[in-house]
């Protein structure tokens, strides 16, 4: 059996590699709020306003270690300015998101509904 090697790591398959790079709940979501262009850390919060401010900083921290986001830190004294983009790894997932969504929406037509207020 072949296995895939990324960044030291070994998986069985590439699809386990991505898996681990873009799966869970909120890492493609994160990346899909950063495809059109650079966040700070609130914008984020706000636009993906179910996610808990441990776990959006978590996934960001794991997006940026496995190389598809960039942070950078404007400023030295509190409170500092941060921003979040999609690498050039990040970018070449774009069309994969921009599947999913399309995937999504057609069952939300099909067999759901688009609602404006969850609650």
């Amino acid at each position: 059996m072949n296995y895939v090697k990324f960044n030291s790591k070994l998986y069985p398959c590439a699809v386990s590699l991505a898996m681990d790079l873009v799966g869970g709940k909120w890492k493609a979501v994160i990346l899909y709020y950063l495809r059109n262009g650079e966040k700070r850390y609130n914008e984020l919060r706000k636009e993906i306003s179910t996610i808990t401010e441990m776990t959006l900083s978590l996934q960001l921290k794991q997006l940026e270690k496995d190389g598809l986001i960039s942070r950078k830190v404007y400023g030295t004294k509190p409170p500092v300015k941060v921003i979040y983009r999609l690498t050039d790894l990040g970018i070449t997932f774009i069309p994969v998101m921009e599947a999913v969504s399309d995937w999504g929406k057609g069952l939300v037509v099909e067999k759901g509904e688009f609602v404006s207020d969850p609650l």
